[in-house]
């Protein structure tokens, strides 16, 4: 048995959005496992090699992986639910993962705060966790950590810049507020 370790290819895109360009990563079973802002790429760098897990990694550029960038863009073009289903895979600890899983359920148009969050994933206690395990969210926009805030409504911390978190809220405010039937009011 051979003593090398297994190589993880990964495939990378890039793409243009209204609020900057954002790197993709993907794995070989089609799961994107890192979305984040251009500027941030060495972070994305520092989150591969974190990731990998002694394996070696081959990124490779590839237009469009699995559809994942044609999802982003449909979001970006008002088709929010475009990226609801798309299969996700962050490496983390099983607190961050349950976190995560938490912060794909806040309904697109709706925000929640940290400890609405908490409370929703059973551990009221645990606020400042699931604040860590939200800043430390390895996919962006489709995992929504931009959808959680402050307790008092505040915008608080984002990776991407908190000006970028006001867009993306606006943007599927704005987006959801279309699609409610005329006699139904937002809720935020």
């Amino acid at each position: 048995m051979s003593s090398a370790k297994q190589l993880d290819e990964l495939q990378l895109d890039e793409l243009d959005s209204p609020i900057g360009r954002l790197t993709l990563v993907a794995d070989a079973e089609g799961r994107l496992r890192l979305l984040g802002w251009h500027e941030g790429h060495e972070r994305m760098e520092r989150a591969l090699s974190a990731r990998s897990s002694g394996a070696k990694l081959a990124l490779r550029r590839v237009d469009n992986p699995y559809g994942l960038s044609a999802a982003l863009r449909a979001y970006f073009a008002g088709e929010l639910d475009a990226i609801d289903a798309l299969p996700v895979h962050g490496e983390g600890t099983p607190f961050q993962r349950r976190v995560w899983q938490a912060l794909r359920e806040i309904p697109c148009g709706q925000t929640w705060s940290y400890s609405q969050l908490a409370r929703h994933i059973g551990n009221p206690a645990a606020v400042r966790a699931v604040g860590l395990a939200n800043g430390a969210n390895p996919i962006g926009i489709v995992v929504p950590c931009h959808r959680v805030i402050g307790a008092d409504g505040t915008l608080t911390g984002y990776g991407g810049g908190l000006e970028r978190k006001r867009w993306l809220l606006q943007h599927e405010r704005a987006q959801s507020a279309r699609q409610l039937p005329l006699s139904a009011s937002p809720t935020w």
